[in-house]
């Protein structure tokens, strides 16, 4: 995807020839006017940055598909003696075959708070043929040429005494999410060069099942609850906002998904001979889908909403989050945005019903002259605090009834169909730990700490997302663990992830060990 960076971002994008150390410095300190003296130089961030390079090219070469438990076995042992190198104590956690990863850091205090972080070491499967390189596997470092056209550089280059801040390095999970746990270990080392001390003790899990909806999660924490007891929880994951600007996140929605069929004749009939006469299930499921929204994208289900409210400190955060819808409108290609919000922040805010994907007989050139036996729609629902997947498959069964269908566990006895003109099925999907979503109150001391550190490390208060839209396993952790969290995305919103061609920029890289060593050092007294 195309993400608009902002103006700064846009002037750092011009910096096109490779730049010395002493160029590079310039730019890490001269991105914020600082405020205060953060934890690392510009020279110190790069040359940590730079130690862990081969490190990060590494690890990007280990196939890492959640599905293979062999690739994520081969991750976790990488990984794990990563953290060992740097004197973490480290014990890997069964899961299913795919065993997650504890490291911990040595020198723990008991007057320190103890901050969890959470990242994870599994990637999305590839379909190599859409990489624009040789496998996804091996990594390749690319610049933009004046044309917006990706060029590929010599993989030297990277290790070499330039190093330019809008390069890119191309491979699966180089931003999502292996970048981020790099950058946590060279923050790590340049604080150890410093001989400096972190502020707090560290702890560290690696889920190995994120991509997949992280299923083993709930488990394996509940089985460790001593070993991951902990104070507060950062997660490493996810995108910065589209400027590329600092950012914080205090909340994301929950995903649950749900199968909804239709169905018509018992069996597939001729149009000719049946049309007009056996109901067309495809055009009763179509009905169906749009009782259940108004034409401006509102959920027409009585009380889909109601538990949703702002208070006004609420509104400002989300107002002064710096959006350019026009230019967002553009990049999707649409006219104009649904009405659920009154602008894209608050419009995350609330739960949505999505139709993801429809089917009922065939289409092309397998299309065939008949009455469809059934129809279905995927569909997922965003889940917000305030409205748990069991109240919203609750809500939307009722709609389904109260709209003249008999709805059953699977397909129609003889009988129902016998009794019933309209029949239909509901199914909900097991919740994973990706279904709740959860929120942390803006005022809370993680956020305050999150705040302190950031405007140290770059000289102005970061923007805050009071909730994204995407979804992150932080619910069944923050249920078990008991702990207040925060989302801490360190890569470029334009990184491509889940898709061909995922990427990370350099100057993200740079910035985040950079921001990592700040939140490290910045003491941090929890309630």
């Amino acid at each position: 995807m195309t993400i608009l960076l902002s103006k700064a971002s846009s002037i750092q994008a011009k910096l096109r020839d490779r730049i010395a150390l002493a160029g590079v410095a310039i730019i890490l300190a001269g991105t914020l006017p600082l405020q205060a003296a953060p934890a690392l130089t510009p020279e110190e961030t790069l040359a940590a940055a730079k130690g862990t390079l081969k490190e990060w090219v590494e690890v990007l070469g280990i196939p890492n598909d959640s599905v293979v438990p062999a690739d994520i076995q081969r991750n976790t042992a990488w990984f794990e003696q990563a953290f060992q190198r740097r004197g973490f104590r480290t014990q890997q956690l069964p899961a299913d075959g795919k065993p997650m990863l504890f490291a911990e850091a040595p020198n723990a205090k008991p007057s320190n708070t103890t901050v969890l972080f959470y990242a994870h070491l599994d990637g999305q499967a590839v379909t190599p043929s859409e990489w624009q390189q040789e496998s996804p596997w091996k990594p390749v470092l690319k610049q933009r040429r004046a044309d917006g056209q990706w060029e590929p550089l010599p993989l030297e280059a990277l290790y070499g005494a330039n190093l330019d801040p809008e390069w890119r390095l191309f491979a699966r999970s180089s931003s999502d999410d292996k970048a981020p746990i790099i950058m946590l270990l060279a923050a790590i080392d340049a604080l150890r060069a410093k001989g400096m001390e972190p502020a707090v003790n560290i702890k560290v899990i690696l889920d190995s099942e994120e991509e997949k909806g992280s299923p083993s999660l709930g488990a394996v924490i509940g089985a460790n609850l001593d070993l991951l007891k902990s104070d507060a929880l950062v997660v490493l994951d996810g995108p910065m906002h589209s400027s590329n600007l600092p950012t914080l996140v205090f909340g994301n929605r929950g995903v649950a998904q749900v199968t909804l069929t239709v169905y018509g004749p018992k069996q597939e009939l001729h149009s000719g001979h049946y049309g007009n006469y056996a109901s067309n299930p495809a055009q009763t499921l179509a009905r169906l889908l749009s009782s259940m929204k108004d034409d401006e994208g509102r959920v027409t289900i009585p009380g889909y909403y109601d538990a949703v409210k702002f208070d006004e400190e609420s509104q400002k955060v989300m107002r002064a989050v710096p959006d350019d819808e026009p230019a967002l409108r553009k990049r999707l290609g649409i006219a104009e945005a649904e009405k659920v919000g009154q602008y894209y922040q608050e419009a995350l805010q609330y739960p949505s019903l999505n139709v993801r994907g429809m089917q009922s007989a065939d289409i092309g050139p397998k299309a065939r002259t008949i009455v469809p036996a059934t129809a279905t729609a995927e569909i997922d629902l965003r889940t917000v605090p305030e409205t748990p997947p069991q109240a919203l498959f609750g809500l939307l069964k009722s709609h389904v009834e109260k709209q003249g269908f008999h709805v059953t566990e699977g397909p129609p006895t003889d009988d129902e169909r016998s009794r019933y003109p309209k029949l239909a099925s509901l199914k909900l999907a097991g919740i994973s730990s990706s279904g709740s979503a959860v929120r942390t109150e803006l005022t809370a001391p993680i956020g305050q700490w999150l705040r302190r550190s950031f405007v140290n490390t770059y000289g102005k208060d970061p923007v805050q997302i009071r909730m994204m839209g995407g979804t992150v396993p932080t619910g069944v952790a923050v249920s078990a663990l008991k702990v207040p969290f925060a989302i801490v995305p360190f890569v470029n919103a334009d990184n491509n992830q889940h898709s061909a061609n995922e990427n990370m920029r350099l100057g993200n890289y740079l910035e985040g060990v950079r921001g990592l060593a700040g939140m490290l050092t910045e003491p941090f007294k929890a309630p």
